[in-house]
């Protein structure tokens, strides 16, 4: 338990922040100072070489003070209507307490289409990955604004869950008003045992989680949704912790182990997740077939580069996952192809430098990155 009670193993930390804890729930108005405790945790983390992406709640809740919507039960266009006042004022609140740690933030807006659509999702995982390696902190929400009750998350425990999938996390924190999980609802049973470490999230497990939240009228989530989230976190290898964060300086806290929480520990490491999932769950619907100076590049953890594409069959999107074949017709492996069919063909055996001359933009050099490739052993 000690190793997992640290956050030095983890480079890249996805942390979600709940409208209850940035929210004061009596007044509508931002919680100020705890939010400067958090940005003085995020900067400590970004200046040890870590990657931060925040997951953060709390558009609509500050939207409606801003709005003068006194109620709670609020219909779908009043809460769009909230989320389109709130978000500006969300993310300038952000900027305003990490640009004085010398940190950037960027708003990205997802909706449940984002992260399920392989071609969005493949445009999405690049942008963050980018905004990443700049420096920059990603202040993710879900696009309340445009988002119906047939295409939303609903929660952003699961928004996180997948962003952390998406972006390969090796960490998702969840900041919660609870420092855990417990055998049952602890406001129910004092005696309820807190368990600090969960190795598999079976239906036990689940059943502890009891219904959603419906109790605050700034939040839509509880432990059922929590529980949700780390099952699909874990499972792309990445290891969950759900800790209380309403007092100051929740991460440092937590990487030091002061307070209760719960630790999921994850199946795999995100990189092999990724490679399990295009190996095994994903039906290729076209075939790259590759020369022998190609086939040794990636034998050599290389990525699939177009100068040495040979052949293109089937009909695929950017984004779709693709079989890579040699010129025997042996399969070599599998990945998701960033080109279609049309431009595959068009930059075959291209050098990278060529690429934009031939299709009037910079797709990037690599057919198949590696990161998006799985190969037979």
């Amino acid at each position: 338990m000690a190793a997992l009670m640290s956050l030095s193993p983890y480079k890249r930390i996805a942390v979600k922040i709940g409208s209850s804890l940035l929210v004061n729930e009596a007044t509508g108005l931002l919680n100020q100072v705890w939010l400067e405790s958090l940005a003085s945790d995020i900067a400590a983390l970004t200046a040890s070489g870590k990657q931060i992406l925040i997951i953060s709640s709390g558009a609509i809740a500050l939207g409606r003070g801003r709005l003068g919507l006194a109620k709670t039960n609020l219909s779908l266009a009043e809460k769009q209507a909230c989320a389109a006042a709130g978000q500006a004022v969300l993310t300038q609140s952000y900027e305003t307490v990490l640009e004085p740690h010398g940190l950037k933030t960027a708003q990205a807006l997802l909706t449940l289409n984002d992260t399920e659509d392989r071609r969005r999702w493949i445009n999405a995982r690049a942008t963050l990955a980018t905004l990443l390696d700049l420096g920059a902190v990603p202040i993710i929400n879900e696009n309340d604004t445009v988002a119906t009750d047939e295409i939303r998350y609903g929660d952003n425990d699961r928004l996180a869950a997948r962003v952390a999938q998406m972006c390969g996390a090796d960490l998702l924190v969840l900041l919660s008003d609870v420092n855990g999980l417990y055998e049952r609802d602890p406001d129910k049973d004092n005696t309820a045992k807190h368990i600090p470490i969960v190795d598999i999230i079976d239906q036990s497990i689940m059943d502890m989680g009891g219904e959603p939240n419906q109790r605050r009228a700034t939040g839509s989530g509880g432990m059922a949704t929590k529980l949700q989230a780390a099952k699909i976190a874990t499972g792309a290898g990445c290891t969950v912790v759900i800790t209380k964060g309403e007092h100051h300086n929740p991460l440092s806290a937590l990487g030091v182990g002061s307070g209760k929480a719960t630790w999921f520990k994850a199946k795999t490491n995100p990189l092999m997740a990724r490679k399990q999932w295009i190996a095994g769950t994903l039906k290729p619907k076209g075939v790259l077939v590759i020369d022998a100076g190609a086939a040794q590049a990636l034998a050599k953890g290389n990525s699939l580069l177009a100068a040495g594409l040979v052949a293109v069959e089937g009909n695929f999107e950017r984004g779709d996952a693709v079989a890579i074949k040699d010129e025997n017709g042996t399969e070599l492996g599998r990945g998701l192809c960033g080109y279609n069919t049309h431009n595959a063909r068009l930059i075959k055996g291209l050098k990278s430098g060529d690429i934009e001359s031939r299709l009037g933009y910079n797709g990037g050099a690599a057919l198949i990155h590696r990161d998006n490739m799985a190969l037979n052993t």
